[in-house]
């Protein structure tokens, strides 16, 4: 059981103090609450760190899930992004990485998920998710959506303008992780 967090101590009446029987959490099963994040993550931005960093903190399990989209043409493979995220989250041990296609509430209810997280950076982000989360909210009326205000340092960071940045030969330091950094030189350079 090491690793988990010790909610409470019991102590049975008649006992001393010192003879606890120490309960873990979710030991009795306790009701946990699992979010999804979703998106392409192509690649993975700091930006995207931060808000997992941060759901993490709010949701007792995030799973990052990649979302499996054939009409577009990624830089980064599906076995290279789930390689990417999985580094990046390593640090976090309530976050799990995950494919999915399809619609998100279908993959939320497999997951018995019920929330979904969502990076909110200009008002023209929150119009579009706006109308994503209410159109999940009329599929699924069980799962939440909740919105996070991106970090003031990410607020104009993309996976789309990082990788216009980068072939135009521009620094994207401090945008992405260093090992995502490593992975678009070698992919130039191939």
């Amino acid at each position: 059981m090491a690793g988990l967090w010790p909610a409470i101590c019991f102590v049975p009446r008649g006992c001393f103090a010192t003879s606890f029987v120490p309960l873990y959490y979710n030991q009795f099963a306790v009701h946990t609450i699992k979010a999804i994040y979703p998106g392409s993550f192509d690649p993975v931005t700091n930006g995207h760190l931060d808000l997992i960093a941060r759901g993490s903190k709010l949701f007792d399990h995030l799973v990052v899930a990649i979302l499996q989209n054939a009409s577009k043409s990624p830089l980064f493979s599906e076995a290279e992004r789930i390689e990417m995220l999985t580094e990046g989250v390593r640090q976090f041990g309530n976050v799990s990485v995950a494919t999915f296609n399809g619609l998100l509430v279908d993959f939320a209810r497999e997951q018995h998920a019920e929330a979904v997280i969502r990076g909110v950076r200009a008002i023209s982000d929150y119009e579009y998710e706006l109308q994503m989360a209410l159109m999940n909210r009329r599929l699924a009326p069980e799962l939440e959506t909740i919105f996070l205000m991106s970090d003031a340092k990410y607020s104009f960071v993309s996976s789309r303008l990082v990788k216009q940045v980068f072939e135009l030969g521009g620094s994207v330091e401090g945008l992405v992780p260093p090992f995502v950094i490593e992975r678009m030189k070698a992919r130039r350079s191939s």
